[in-house]
């Protein structure tokens, strides 16, 4: 059998396995599960008084460093990595694939779902942080399994929520990322997707070994940049496009309840606008997910609700700052340039609007879509190392060996994966991630509401908590 017969026969697989997946998805992405996110994102929005309020201090609050208190790293450097896992290529091909599939007005429910999930993602932090645990090399772990196992004694729960964290972190944190790399490589420069597949695999192999110091190291020095150079590109961008801002607005509106005929098709509508707006909107902030609770939980910080505020600023930057900016580029694009998005796949819509930048933009996304990637999945290791090592606490450093051999081979997968397949994979994962996640939430509601209570709206952020964080 040659290599021409063995990548069809791949291709075909692949095929036939997103055909299934889809089809989970459809019963998953239903009325019932959008009920469920949105709902938590009200409730706790409602519970904890708005606290996407407080963004701008929370803001303020992550440049801060916290040297005395306990953690592994500092509150920026917790929430740079988390951000790593974050704004990924879920805000620029996530986004692209919502709007396509979806329409314009998938927009509007992506933006919607992170500006209430702000309230999500401060909840899960601060109870994450009021149940996290020294383990007996001296590091600190703590998330929803140490919530659901410490809190609730729901060990088995736990469990199942560790097994769709490394689910969740192979497809969204692994696949995509490299996939996103390897088409937009192809189609700037032509390069094989099997020698970006090797030469990813390599980059990524070269850090995930120095553990979260290094992973954060690195992060603290791609996240910054990356954003910073994306949005002066939107920016660029919305200048050449200025002509078409307010259309596009009203495009948007009008799509999030209506069908709108755009590219040659009507696509749009309710449901399947809220449907794929909501779920690349959590795919992108993950509010709801935990997964950041992960991350934040080893960072310094005087007391939880301060640190539980800087993690809640992740959503806002991810979903509200990246995701709109991209959306709205991508729109505007689509009306100046005119063209058909049925006739491209999901992943180059930003790859044409970024073509509009004399001499340099392709050739500046491609150099960003790299550096989104590569840092979601070095963000995305760790919180895969973290359901290991809980999963398996005595033979734990072992297991997190043989994590990182899988993790590193499946960096190469992805980047062989049809595009479609490993959203598909990615969208069941975390709807499985959210319902052990928020269960918590809910039953420790008056917890949360009592420490916010005390740090936030007592106004006593700068206040030293003594805490005592038991061993295991």
């Amino acid at each position: 059998m040659g290599l021409d017969e063995l990548r069809v026969l791949v291709e075909e697989f692949f095929s036939n396995l997103n055909v299934w997946v889809q089809g989970i998805n459809d019963v998953i992405w239903g009325w019932p599960m959008l009920s469920i996110l949105l709902g938590t994102h009200i409730f706790l929005t409602i519970k904890l008084r708005f606290p996407q309020r407080y963004i701008f201090k929370a803001i303020r609050l992550s440049v801060k460093n916290d040297k005395d208190s306990i953690g592994d790293v500092s509150p920026f450097a917790a929430l740079v990595t988390s951000l790593a896992g974050t704004i990924g290529t879920g805000n620029i091909v996530g986004v692209a694939t919502a709007l396509v599939i979806g329409g314009p007005g998938a927009l509007l429910w992506c933006l919607l779902t992170g500006v209430l999930g702000i309230a999500t993602k401060y909840a899960e932090s601060l109870i994450a942080l009021r149940y996290k645990v020294r383990r007996k090399d001296g590091t600190i772990a703590g998330g929803p399994m140490y919530v659901l196992s410490r809190a609730m004694n729901l060990k088995s729960l736990a469990v199942i929520f560790c097994i769709f964290t490394l689910i969740m972190g192979f497809s969204a944190g692994n696949f995509i990322q490299g996939n996103a790399i390897s088409e937009t490589l192809k189609e700037a420069y032509g390069v094989d997707i099997y020698v970006t597949a090797t030469l990813l695999t390599i980059a990524v192999c070269s850090v995930i070994f120095f553990g979260l110091k290094g992973i954060a190291r690195v992060c603290e020095g791609l996240v910054p940049f990356m954003t910073i150079a994306y949005m002066l590109g939107c920016i660029v961008l919305l200048f050449i496009n200025a002509d078409y801002l307010w259309p596009s607005v009203v495009l948007i509106s009008k799509s999030a309840f209506n069908p709108v005929a755009i590219g040659g098709g009507v696509v749009g509508g309710l449901m399947i606008a809220l449907q794929y707006g909501v779920s690349r909107g959590l795919l992108s902030n993950e509010s709801g997910m935990g997964s950041a609770a992960i991350i934040i939980s080893a960072a310094k910080s005087r007391n939880p609700v301060r640190l539980a505020l800087i993690s809640s600023t992740s959503t806002f930057w991810d979903t509200v700052v990246v995701c709109t900016a991209t959306g709205i580029v991508a729109v505007s694009s689509m009306l100046a340039i005119g063209f058909d998005w049925n006739s491209y796949s999901s992943g180059l819509v930003m790859q044409h609007a970024f073509n509009q930048i004399p001499a340099v933009g392709s050739h500046a996304l491609a150099i960003i879509i790299f550096t989104f990637a590569f840092s979601t999945i070095l963000g995305w290791t760790y919180c895969g190392e973290k359901a290991i090592e809980y999963m398996y606490k005595k033979n734990s450093d072992k297991a997190v060996r043989n994590f990182r051999i899988l993790w590193v081979i499946a960096t190469f997968i992805g980047a062989i994966m049809p595009l479609h397949l490993v959203w598909n994979i990615g969208s069941t994962a975390a709807a499985f991630m959210i319902i052990p996640n928020i269960i918590p939430l809910f039953v420790l509601s008056n917890l949360l509401v009592k420490d916010t209570r005390h740090y936030l709206w007592e106004n006593r952020l700068d206040e030293i908590l003594k805490e005592d964080v038991p061993e295991v």
